[in-house]
């Protein structure tokens, strides 16, 4: 059943033999070695995840496909006790390096951590230096954007105050045309009356000129017929 669970998923943890599990024997330099190596191999994995139970199931399956039978737990716990060890000889001063054999394997892993950590860092920092960028881009753009919306709205502003004031001016014109031609007729009137008023003027003279004409034939008849009836009667 093992083999045929590894044969499906070459991940997949194979029960160890029972004597093995019974002996739990020391952890051997090469057993150690492939360790660190399936370790180094799964460290990004590892520093990018909060659950690494499946990471330690993964790191024991991978060493029993190398003939090692260690379980999960043994697994990190010799992780474990390898870094305590790492970190008391980075710590310490002298050549006490060389009585860890597993240092450079250790320094290499913490290492190219670090390396992806500040690679992590500097992406970070570019891609929050691009955001930065973006949201200056942005704010101009608004800027811009609200800049231009002022201008259209002071545009369209003007153009309707000039339209105003041109509507404005043609009613003005207007209001003078209309003044100037009712000064014109009235003024057209006022001559029309004067003239009218002439010509009764002269009408009603002629009209009393001819009464008196006519009043002065009629008193020069009567004086006539007096003359005439004064002498008769003489």
């Amino acid at each position: 059943m093992d083999l045929h669970r590894q044969r499906l998923n070459p991940y997949a943890q194979v029960n160890p033999p029972p004597e093995i599990v019974e002996r739990f024997p020391q952890w051997t330099h090469d057993e150690t070695r492939e360790l660190l190596a399936i370790r180094a191999q799964l460290d990004r994995s590892f520093t990018e995840t909060k659950r690494n139970k499946p990471l330690w199931e993964a790191t024991s399956s991978m060493l029993q496909q190398k003939g090692f039978f260690r379980t999960p737990d043994q697994c990190k716990s010799k992780w474990k006790n390898l870094v305590t060890r790492f970190k008391g000889i980075e710590s310490a001063e002298g050549e006490i390096g060389k009585q860890f054999p597993f240092y450079e394997e250790m320094r290499r892993i913490f290492s190219d951590r670090m390396e992806r950590l500040i690679v992590f860092e500097k992406e970070k920092g570019k891609a929050e230096e691009s955001k930065k960028r973006r949201k200056v881009t942005r704010k101009k753009n608004l800027e811009e954007e609200v800049k231009d919306a002022l201008r259209e709205f002071m545009r369209r502003q003007l153009e309707m105050e000039a339209r105003w004031a041109e509507a404005a001016e043609a009613r003005e014109v207007e209001r003078r045309a209309r003044e100037e031609e009712w000064r014109r007729v009235m003024e057209s009137l006022q001559e029309e009356r004067m003239e009218m008023e002439k010509r009764w003027r002269e009408r009603e003279e002629e009209r009393r000129a001819r009464e008196e004409a006519r009043s002065e034939r009629r008193h020069a008849l009567v004086m006539a017929l007096l003359d005439k009836l004064s002498q008769k009667f003489l």
